[in-house]
């Protein structure tokens, strides 16, 4: 008997380093999901941003969120009514993340632009 699932849609989330991706993996195996990872490892700005987290904040951000969307876009277009998902990100994240690193100025322009998306 195939396991199944009553969402089309999961996430898992939590703090840095407490094993989302690695309980992602074994789900969406057991269960037939598709996975997705939030993709950090691309982030040009990020070592920057762990250097010096003020000068580089809203770059890191920035470039976060359109990966992000561009990663949902692709996911809603394409597969979410064909196959289960499970994420180890939840979108709504980066603006909590947002409000914790950015200055007032840069939230304004944050805001627009998550707006936008």
């Amino acid at each position: 008997m195939e396991k199944t699932l009553g969402s089309r849609y999961i996430v898992i989330e939590g703090p840095t380093g407490v094993g989302k991706t690695s309980f992602v993996d074994l789900v969406t195996k057991d269960f037939k999901l598709k996975p997705v990872y939030e993709v950090v490892e691309e982030n040009p700005f990020l070592p920057k941003f762990y250097k010096d987290m003020r000068a580089y904040a809203f770059q890191t951000q920035i470039f976060f969120l359109l990966n992000r969307y561009k990663q949902q876009q692709e996911l809603f277009q394409h597969e979410l009514f064909s196959t289960g998902i499970m994420a180890d990100y939840m979108f709504e994240k980066d603006r909590i993340f947002a409000y914790l690193n950015l200055d007032e100025n840069e939230l304004v322009l944050y805001e627009k632009i998550y707006s936008i998306l």
